[in-house]
């Protein structure tokens, strides 16, 4: 059955990818992103945009009069280490622009509300990995701490309001359209440096591992939270899904992946481990695959073509 679909952030990296997987399934979509990192052109002609803030009045009216059956919620401040510079202002987006949205939804009787949270920054280090969705959940980040506190607040809407809340844990999302500039994204940043013939700078060791999703693949665990029937609201856990591959990709070895796509090997510059930096990353996608019917389609060569293709034939 078609949905009417709003997808805040919809202008962005991950969420124009939500967009077009909706869209593809005959869902009616809406975008609503500020723009501050998305681009109208990542928005596909008919599709309507409104430009504002999630945590504005605007937003919340949107939300509210838009008379949607889901809302998934991509809007946020998404860089770790901007977090550790100013807390303040990404527990404002990331805690207080869900509330809002949150507030318009049940004002709006929307159904469902799909999350994006980040299995990479809300789980603990030191677990076995891949780690599961009952992991210890302690971040060592704003960044992570703010996306545990709007799990909590997705979760209470459901308990007193009985909105359908699914929050999606993603592993490092990589794909078309991420932003090659900022510091997150190393397959973005590592696809650009070569384009532009300059060497990669690795970290540390370069050992560090990191789970590596495709963000076409995310965008599909995106459409089968929408409708997938759920658990009951009985924990944190219940209704949250990590979106990865389960398996551990060091830097060193996505630089040789790169190098293979490329044609060449890449020159490679070392620098200082940067501080807090998580050393091992790996979600366990076995419950997404269990209850959503969910499993990545994309192997990392496969991923990467794609990925350094898009960059190498004129991104947009």
């Amino acid at each position: 059955m078609a949905e009417r679909v709003l997808v805040t952030g919809g202008a962005g990296f991950i969420g124009s990818h939500v967009v077009a997987a909706h869209l593809a399934a005959g869902d009616a979509v809406t975008v609503l992103d500020d723009l501050s990192s998305g681009r109208r052109e990542h928005v596909p002609d008919g599709v309507p945009l409104v430009v504002c803030d999630a945590r504005s009045a605007e937003a919340r009216r949107a939300v509210t009069e838009g008379g949607f059956t889901i809302v998934n919620h991509h809007a946020a401040q998404i860089d770790v280490r901007k977090s550790v510079d100013d807390p303040v202002n990404d527990a404002s987006v990331n805690v207080l622009g869900l509330i809002n949205i949150l507030e318009g939804a049940r004002a709006g009787g929307v159904r469902r509300v799909v999350f994006s949270s980040s299995g990479g920054t809300v789980y603990g280090e030191g677990a076995a990995l891949p780690q599961r969705e009952d992991a210890a959940k302690l971040p060592a980040s704003p960044y992570g701490t703010a996306k545990l506190a709007a799990e909590y607040y997705l979760a209470m809407f459901g308990l007193l309001y009985g909105i359908e809340g699914v929050a999606l844990r993603y592993s490092n999302v990589y794909g078309p359209r991420q932003d090659p500039h900022g510091e997150a994204g190393v397959v973005a940043i590592f696809a650009r440096r070569l384009l532009a013939g300059e060497p990669l700078t690795i970290f540390g060791t370069g050992e560090q591992t990191r789970d590596l999703v495709y963000a076409g693949d995310v965008a599909q665990a995106n459409l089968l939270a929408s409708r997938a029937a759920l658990a009951p609201l009985t924990s944190l856990d219940a209704r949250a899904f990590n979106v990865g591959t389960g398996v551990e990709t060091s830097v060193n070895q996505l630089a040789a992946v790169l190098g293979e796509a490329a044609g060449r090997a890449p020159e490679v510059h070392r620098a200082p481990a940067r501080l807090g930096e998580i050393q091992r990353s790996a979600l366990d996608p076995g419950k997404a695959a269990r209850d959503l019917g969910w499993r990545p389609g994309h192997t990392l060569a496969a991923g990467v073509r794609a990925t350094f293709a898009w960059f190498r034939d004129g991104a947009r």
